[in-house]
């Protein structure tokens, strides 16, 4: 996949993000589309045997489309800037954890783990945490982990700690997440360089151990 032509493509875009400067150049994005296709199901081949979870997933089901929803956003700009990928079990629209992948000019980054989980499965987490909050602890403030993913997103976190459990829990504070993200911001020279497809999987097996623990609470 050329990087640098996907990158000068989506900065352009983000300079005409309107429907007759994007169907004037379809064709470019539809072979950066095919690319990026390709190269999410050359990860996904490493990745299904590092992490059982996801399965027999494709490319096809993981990448997201380009196109904006703009029925409830003030900012009405048809397309999004940048390409993006959720492999996991069941693709872009799982329950499940999985490995995000977004390429975009200046602000590329990994993430992983389970975003706005629904409320059975994030029940069902913070169920698993309070059960087993020896086995949590030891992967998040695991060193290799802790030095690549230093915070869970904050995003939504609650004030108080969510019914049902006692305020002196341990781990109370992760009881208060509704979301389960880690980040890790990716330069553009990341993708220029060789390797990046182990680059990518080194990363995910960093990540695996989280979401083995979220996925194991999310099939209950």
């Amino acid at each position: 996949m050329d990087f640098c032509y996907t990158f000068d493509f989506l900065a352009r875009l983000q300079i005409n993000n309107d429907r007759n400067w994007f169907h004037e150049h379809k064709f470019e994005y539809d072979q950066i589309r095919a690319d990026f296709e390709n190269f999410i199901n050359r990860l996904i081949v490493p990745l299904a045997q590092l992490d059982p979870d996801i399965g027999s997933v494709t490319a096809n089901e993981s990448v997201f489309r380009i196109y904006r929803d703009t029925r409830f956003s003030h900012d009405k700009t048809p397309y999004k800037t940048h390409l993006s990928a959720f492999i996991a079990n069941g693709g872009k629209k799982t329950r499940f954890a999985g490995y995000y992948i977004h390429i975009q000019p200046d602000e590329s980054f990994f993430a992983g783990g389970i975003y706005s989980p629904d409320p059975a499965a994030l029940e069902s987490i913070r169920n698993e945490i309070y059960h087993q909050p020896e086995e949590i602890r030891s992967i998040l403030d695991n060193r290799k982990f802790k030095k690549t993913f230093p915070e869970l997103s904050a995003e939504d976190r609650l004030k108080n700690p969510p019914k049902g459990y006692p305020k002196d829990f341990k781990e109370i504070e992760l009881l208060k997440n509704k979301h389960f993200i880690t980040h890790y911001p990716l330069e553009n020279e990341f993708f220029q360089q060789e390797g990046v497809i182990h680059r990518l999987v080194e990363l995910c097996k960093i990540q695996y151990p989280l979401n083995a623990f979220l996925n194991r609470a999310v099939k209950g």
